[in-house]
């Protein structure tokens, strides 16, 4: 029926069925409602809708859609903000180089979403956010409003809409403020939304008339559940279901669909087929075999959802009832783009796909996040300590670390630790280092030591006195199993990564640690004796 041939009341019950009508939750008024009814009487009523170009629209995007379609029917004049600088200034969600391609996407899709079910698009327009966003009066009116609003009630209206994050962004308190003030530069009697947007709405109808412009009317559609049970979102590929998806990709979604039997409360399917199937075929048919019940034909959504209830419907016949009616649906569109070499191109610059990684070679090392826990660090007991024959400035040494037998370990120490203090004492031992030969000698370890810049006084890393021998040195927040072998001849590895992090030091109260936490055994801290702030090695 034409809008010519309907009366205001139709036109009305038409603009407003399957919105939000919770007396708690929606704005429509009796005050809204009569200025409606006016503005439909003098031949114009003026609505408009806006969605971010970010990720590419779904399926769940039919139900705004055949909301515009009713509005559209009901003879409203419709505008389609394709929100490009909205979708940058929401944490950067579609890069600014990619707005344009994707307006275009967006276009094309709502075009053949609305031809395939036969809305009449006369009295459709559609407006990109940047053709007048960036305007020397639109600017003003963003600091006028901006110079009214508290920053509690800019976070508070974009809490449901744009991404939340710890530091919020000056930019998303930005957000709701230009969406109200599109509802003056569209020149519209009214926004539309879903009920994520109310506190949008809200804040729109507050702070509008302190700027002289007039309060919008504000339509409501409630939110549809994803076909997990939660809201349907284009980042999650579980949930939704791509608008170009085969025949075979749908069928396979719909059936991994959750669709628990009896439950209608965030049935996905069903307040799918209420909100968007319904609406626009008016019936669902169900085709069966005789031995399950033969075939079903609803011309009502509350019988089906009655039967559903009752457990008369099966998930499986739903399922297989929704995929007949959604092909029918998706067919028109895929068919317009299969056949549209020029926005197959458009879709390729508006969602590029992302660089495959380089290929990893064949057998190729798996790399490693550099941590300490990579390094084996173990309490050992000086057993014996001689002058290298080689080196005045080099001890050996004999150090039980709790294995078979004693490890030979060659340290540059003679100069600063006594061989008599020497023997006998504690140390720490890098015990995965690869065995390395120091002027002749074989090391299969290495002593941690604390030195001063210009290496003048350096002073053996002590673990506590009641220390297990043999014990690994933990440090808090830092766990992982450490390498079977560090090279430490080679030009990249742990280690040498480690040491120039310049995070291995002692504190002020001359602890050894690593990024301030102490190096420690099961009988506490390892210490040095005097030198604060020095560099471990």
């Amino acid at each position: 029926m034409s809008a010519s041939a309907m009366s205001i009341d139709d036109r009305i019950d038409l603009i407003t069925r399957n919105l939000v009508n919770d007396s708690e939750k929606t704005l429509l008024t009796k005050e809204a409602r009569a200025i409606m009814q006016k503005k439909l009487e003098e031949g114009s009523f003026k609505i408009y809708w806006g969605t971010a170009t970010t990720g590419r629209p779904h399926i769940a995007y039919f139900v705004p859609i055949s909301k515009l379609a009713d509005f559209l029917n009901a003879g409203c004049e419709v505008t389609i903000l394709f929100a490009d600088l909205h979708g940058y200034l929401d944490n950067q969600k579609a890069p600014w180089e990619l707005l344009e391609q994707r307006s275009k996407y967006y276009a094309f899709v709502i075009k053949s979403m609305l031809k395939s079910i036969g809305v009449p698009l006369d009295k459709l327009r559609f407006v990109k956010g940047t053709e007048y966003q960036l305007s020397k009066e639109y600017t003003l009116d963003v600091y006028r409003i901006a110079s009214m609003i508290t920053e509690h009630d800019a976070k508070k209206a974009g809490a449901d809409v744009v991404k939340q994050v710890a530091s919020p962004l000056l930019s998303g308190l930005l957000y709701p403020c230009l969406q109200a003030l599109d509802e003056k530069y569209l020149q519209v009697d009214a926004q539309f939304g879903g009920i994520d947007q109310r506190k949008i709405f809200t804040m729109a109808e507050k702070y509008l008339p302190r700027v002289g412009y007039k309060k919008c009317i504000h339509l409501m559609n409630p939110m549809v559940p994803g076909l997990t049970g939660d809201k349907m979102s284009s980042s999650d590929v579980n949930s939704k279901i791509d608008l170009l998806d085969s025949a075979a990709q749908l069928k396979k979604k719909i059936n991994k669909a959750f669709c628990e039997p009896g439950k209608v409360e965030g049935n996905g399917l069903l307040a799918f087929v209420k909100m968007v199937l319904f609406p626009i075929f008016q019936k669902i048919e169900i085709l069966r075999k005789e031995e399950h019940g033969g075939n079903l034909c609803y011309d009502s959504y509350q019988a089906l959802e009655d039967d559903y209830a009752a457990e008369k419907l099966w998930p499986n016949d739903l399922k297989s009832g929704v995929i007949a009616t959604l092909n029918k649906l998706l067919q028109p569109i895929r068919d317009d783009y299969n056949k549209d070499n020029e926005i197959k191109k458009i879709d390729a610059l508006a969602y590029p796909q992302p660089k495959a990684a380089p290929k990893a070679k064949k057998n190729a090392p798996v790399q490693r996040e550099i941590t300490i826990s990579r390094v084996e660090m173990k309490v050992g007991r000086v057993v014996k300590a001689w002058q290298h024959p080689d080196a005045d400035s080099l001890y050996v040494e004999e150090i039980d670390v709790g294995e078979e037998k004693p490890r030979t370990v060659v340290s540059g120490l003679v100069k600063f630790v006594p061989q008599n203090e020497f023997e006998g004492s504690l140390v720490v031992v890098i015990t995965n280092f690869k065995v390395s030969k120091l002027r002749g000698q074989a090391s299969e370890g290495m002593v941690l030591a604390a030195s001063n810049e210009d290496h003048s006084v350096v002073e053996v890393v002590r673990p506590p006195a009641d220390s297990k021998i043999g014990e690994r040195i933990t440090i808090e927040g830092e766990s992982g199993e450490p390498d079977a072998q560090i090279d430490c001849k080679k030009s990249k590895n742990v280690w040498k990564s480690l040491v120039q992090t310049k995070k291995l030091r002692t504190t002020s109260d001359l602890l050894a640690a690593f990024d301030g936490k102490p190096l420690k055994t099961s009988a506490g801290p390892c210490t040095v004796a005097s030198i604060a702030d020095a560099a471990l090695a």
